[in-house]
């Protein structure tokens, strides 16, 4: 599997949607235009958090905040809980393949438009260091561009450009495409926000 599409349900969406609103700005570089919540979770029937929420990347793979260790605070209890977590993280799980013991680790973010233009991925176009990684789009208010954009090799032109409407899932694998995200600009005024989960995984970690 190198991409798959797919959604998920409007009672979905909608379990998960109001939660955006409580995500807080961190100190991170990002903090103020990129509201987090981060968890380990394991899903077998129900989801279950693992009480981890310290994540780091190899500056192998992100050179804009590599090697940094970024505590976030944990998803909310209700979001972990709902149905909502259960069926995006059901579908990655059976989309890749994963055991039941597998662990997945889950960002919360809100972007929301600072000046004409704000960054989606300030990494640029790159790899997270997983084997899988799943974008679900939630909303979008008030922007446009914020394209998913997905590559063959870091060097080429995008064979996929795709704003993720509300439910919908891009699945992919991370050992094999690159992916980058266009920046998005506020429509009218200068608020806007564009909300998703990304799911990522390492077949080798397991829930012990």
């Amino acid at each position: 599997m190198l991409l798959q599409l797919d959604n998920i349900s409007d009672e979905s969406v909608e379990s998960l949607t109001s939660s955006f609103n409580n995500l807080p700005q961190t100190k991170h570089l990002d903090g103020k235009y990129r509201l987090r919540r981060y968890s380990v979770i394991q899903c077998n029937g129900s989801c279950v958090e693992l009480g981890e929420n310290t994540f780091v990347q190899s500056d192998e793979y992100n050179k804009f905040q590599g090697n940094m260790a970024r505590s976030f605070e944990p998803i909310e209890p209700k979001v972990i809980e709902s149905v909502g977590m259960l069926e995006m993280s059901c579908m990655f799980k059976s989309t890749c393949g994963l055991p039941d013991d597998q662990k997945i680790e889950v960002h919360q973010m809100r972007i929301i438009t600072l000046d004409e233009e704000t960054p989606v991925s300030p990494e640029g176009v790159h790899q997270d260091g997983f084997d899988y990684i799943c974008i679900v789009g939630i909303a979008r208010y008030n922007v446009k561009r914020g394209h998913l954009l997905a590559y063959t090799n870091q060097g080429n032109e995008p064979f996929m450009s795709l704003a993720l409407k509300p439910g919908e899932i891009a699945v992919i694998n991370d050992k094999n495409l690159w992916h980058n995200a266009s920046s998005i600009e506020p429509v009218i005024g200068k608020d806007g926000y564009m909300d998703a989960f990304i799911l990522t995984a390492k077949v080798d970690e397991r829930w012990e």
